[in-house]
C-alpha cells in the first residue's frame, strides 16, 4: 500500500496542503502572478520542492488558455549559431515553466508565411522568437502583427519596431578595422554578409566607419560579397588573393567566412598572420577549434537568445513593458592577426 501511495502523482491539492494554502495561491505562485506575499509565496515553492511537483502542462493551459509553449523559428545554416539560440531560450522558458518548440524553416520559399501560419493553427504557442533572417521577413511581419500573436526579434535590422534583443554591431565591426589599423594595415578587405540579414548591412557600415576614422579610402576590389557560409568564404577569399594588389588583411562578417578564408589562404602557399591577418564575427566555438585561433567579435548569442526570451514572456504574461535590449561586444584578439608582412 505505501509503495502504491508513493508512486502516484503529486497533485497541485497536494501542494496546497503542505503550504497550508489554497490552490489558487498555489497556481498564482506556479505563474508568477503578484499579490502573494513572499512568505507565502517561499512556503509553497519549499512545498513544490519537497514533494517534487510537477504541474500537467494539459491542466495549465486549460485553467490559463495559453499553451506554455514558445516556437523558435529559424534559417540559419551554423549549428552553433541555433544551439547557443536554443540554449538561451530554453533557460529563460525553464525559469517561467515554459516549453519551447524550435522550428527549421525556408525563408526564401513561396510559402514560408503559409508554413508559418499553420505551424501556429497547429501548435498555438504563445509567442515565437524570430532570428535573422527571419527576423527582417516582410510579408512574415506583417502576417504576426495582423494576427496579434506577440513575436520578440534577435537582431532585427528595424529595431525600432520590434520587441527583443540587439547587439552594437555597427561599433563593433568599426572597432575590429581600428584594431587592424593598430597593427599597421591599410589594404584591409571585407566579405560581406548577406545583404538581406541586418547583422549583414552593420557589419558593412562598421567596416566602412572604421576606414573612414583611420583615414583610409574605400576599395570596391577589397569588398565581396559572402552568405554566411564557409563556402562563400572560401570563394570570396580566393578572389581577394588574386588581386594584383592583395589586402594583408581580411576581416569576415562571420566566423564561418574567416574560416573558409584562413581555408584558402592556406590552399594558396601563404600563412595567416604572416602573410594576411584574417579575423571574423560571432565568436562561436569553432573559433578556438582552429590554427591559428582566430581573432573575432564576441557575440553573446546565448545572453541574447535568454533576454529576447524575457521580453517576449514579460510580454505574453503582462509583467510590466517589453522593449527592445542593447547588448554590448568584445572583441577577442587570437593568434589569427598580427602586423602586416
Amino acid at each position: 500500500m505505501t509503495e502504491q501511495v508513493s508512486t502516484m502523482r503529486v497533485t497541485i491539492d497536494d501542494v496546497a496542503q503542505t503550504a497550508g494554502t489554497s490552490t489558487k495561491t498555489v497556481s498564482r505562485v506556479l505563474n508568477n502572478e503578484p499579490n502573494v506575499r513572499e512568505v507565502t509565496r517561499q512556503r509553497v515553492l519549499q512545498a513544490i520542492a519537497a514533494l517534487k511537483y510537477r504541474p500537467l502542462a494539459s491542466a495549465r493551459s486549460l485553467a490559463t488558455n495559453r499553451s506554455f509553449m514558445v516556437g523558435l523559428l529559424y534559417d540559419n545554416r551554423s549549428p552553433s549559431y541555433i544551439m547557443e539560440v536554443q540554449g538561451g531560450v530554453l533557460e529563460a522558458c525553464e525559469a517561467r515553466h515554459y516549453s519551447m518548440m524550435a522550428q527549421p524553416l525556408l525563408s526564401t520559399a513561396p510559402e514560408f508565411v503559409e508554413c508559418v501560419e499553420d505551424l501556429l493553427t497547429r501548435h498555438r504557442p504563445d509567442g515565437l522568437i524570430l532570428t535573422p533572417p527571419i527576423t527582417d521577413h516582410a510579408a512574415l511581419l506583417k502576417s504576426l502583427r495582423k494576427s496579434g500573436i506577440p513575436f520578440a526579434s534577435i537582431s532585427p535590422r528595424h529595431p525600432e519596431k520590434c520587441v527583443g534583443v540587439i547587439l552594437r554591431e555597427r561599433e563593433a565591426a568599426a572597432a575590429m578595422v581600428t584594431h587592424l589599423v593598430s597593427l599597421g594595415h591599410t589594404r584591409i578587405a571585407h566579405i560581406l554578409g548577406d545583404p538581406e540579414h541586418g547583422a549583414g548591412v552593420w557589419r558593412l557600415a562598421g567596416y566602412r566607419d572604421g576606414l573612414e576614422r583611420a583615414g583610409l579610402k574605400e576599395n570596391p576590389a577589397y569588398m565581396i560579397p559572402g552568405r554566411f557560409s564557409f563556402e562563400s568564404g572560401v570563394a570570396a577569399a580566393r578572389k581577394l588573393l588574386a588581386l594584383r594588389s592583395r589586402p594583408t588583411a581580411i576581416f569576415a562578417a562571420d566566423d564561418d567566412m574567416a574560416i573558409g578564408t584562413i581555408w584558402a589562404v592556406s590552399e594558396a602557399g601563404l600563412s595567416v598572420p604572416g602573410d594576411i591577418s584574417v579575423c571574423g564575427f560571432d565568436d562561436t566555438a569553432i573559433a578556438t577549434q582552429v590554427w591559428p585561433p582566430l581573432t573575432t567579435i564576441h557575440q553573446p548569442v546565448h545572453e541574447m537568445a535568454r533576454r529576447a526570451t524575457d521580453e517576449l514572456l514579460r510580454l505574453v504574461l503582462g509583467k510590466g513593458e517589453a522593449g527592445m535590449v542593447e547588448l554590448d561586444y568584445e572583441i577577442r584578439i587570437r593568434a589569427s592577426t598580427g602586423p602586416p608582412p
